[in-house]
């Protein structure tokens, strides 16, 4: 007789496992990769009006202002989202099993500390966990945490940026694979660039997958917006201009935090929330081989995230390639939970 997998159960009998990790990114440990590093980066420095991937906001502290940030009263987004998850799971769960989907493959990018996927593991339960995060350290933390909750559980640790693509090692299962990005990171793609993404996941090269789980932040008020990227405690200020830390250790440069201030600002023409560092004198910064002069004012661009409404992100799945899609939202519609299968 064949018995349903249960974790909760398992994770009450077995010994703590060690998950399987497997670094895709790592620049400073291959050459050829920091060189890419570096010519990125200085390509976006040099730029005219200079602009940086927000990727680069990830090392370790980074990850752990970013946890922080999650916890304030002005970030919504988290908060709201876990709300969503609560009150739907168990919707969700039934969703995807009415579509044929047990056990599935669940694929979670931007894990970050994996809290949110650990809070869906006991209604989905998953045949194998796939956390994929630029920021390896903490990612493989994480990682560890969640196998001592769930020691019966298949984990594959994944340090990767699969915003430069997404092909997954022959380590992850091809079969039932559901991708989970919550937290509205689709944002911080252009539209266009959104959609290409979008349709790689859909793409049948993708392996067997059958969906995803997507959180996407909604358009609402420019106040509420602005004050969840510009927090009284200045805890998002930090998460900037660490950045600039991030670069120094990367490029070599000689970026000083005290020159630069935190700018948050919603673009209502582009439906988008940018943030900048802006320079608050007139500067050179230096890096080998390299430097660059800017004026008072000057800002370096770090980050888009824009705001979707539920009818602009159904018609962006659908061009994408999904066919079934829902969504579910909290009582005042800041955020959306979408489902959508291919």
């Amino acid at each position: 007789m064949n018995l349903p997998l249960n974790i909760s159960a398992l994770s009450l009998q077995l010994p703590p496992a060690s998950p399987q990790f497997i670094d895709l990114y790592r620049p400073n440990s291959d050459a050829q990769a920091m060189h890419a590093t570096v010519q990125e980066l200085t390509e976006a420095l040099l730029a005219p009006a200079a602009a940086v991937s927000p990727k680069f906001f990830y090392n370790a502290l980074g990850s752990k202002l970013f946890e922080a940030i999650t916890g304030l009263d002005e970030y919504y987004p988290t908060r709201t989202e876990a709300g969503i998850f609560e009150a739907a799971r168990t919707h969700i769960a039934a969703t995807l099993a009415e579509a044929g989907i047990h056990q599935p493959c669940l694929i979670d990018l931007g894990a970050g500390n994996c809290a949110k996927a650990m809070a869906l593991i006991p209604h989905l339960q998953p045949r194998q966990y796939v956390p994929v995060d630029i920021s390896v350290d903490f990612l493989r933390d994480a990682a560890e945490q969640v196998q001592n909750n769930f020691p019966a559980l298949d984990i594959v640790g994944l340090g990767m940026d699969f915003s430069a693509g997404l092909a997954l090692p022959g380590e992850v299962q091809a079969h039932e694979r559901v991708f989970f990005y919550p937290g509205s990171s689709l944002g911080n793609f252009h539209p266009g660039q959104a959609l290409q993404f979008l349709e790689h996941i859909a793409d049948p090269a993708q392996g067997k997958a059958r969906g995803l789980l997507l959180g996407i932040d909604l358009v609402k008020d420019t106040a509420r917006l602005e004050a969840a990227y510009d927090d009284a405690l200045g805890v998002t200020g930090a998460f900037n201009k660490n950045l600039l830390l991030n670069i120094n250790d990367l490029l070599g440069s000689d970026f000083d935090l005290r020159q630069w201030r935190h700018v948050a600002l919603f673009n209502a023409r582009e439906s988008r929330i940018e943030m900048h560092l802006e320079a608050t004198d007139e500067l050179t910064v230096r890096w080998p081989g390299h430097e660059r002069g800017f004026r008072a004012g000057e800002r370096i661009h770090t980050e888009c995230s824009y705001k979707y409404t539920v009818p602009g992100m159904t018609a962006l799945l659908r061009q994408a390639g999904f066919n079934h899609i829902e969504y579910w939202t909290d009582p005042n519609s800041w955020f959306a939970v979408f489902w959508a299968a291919v």
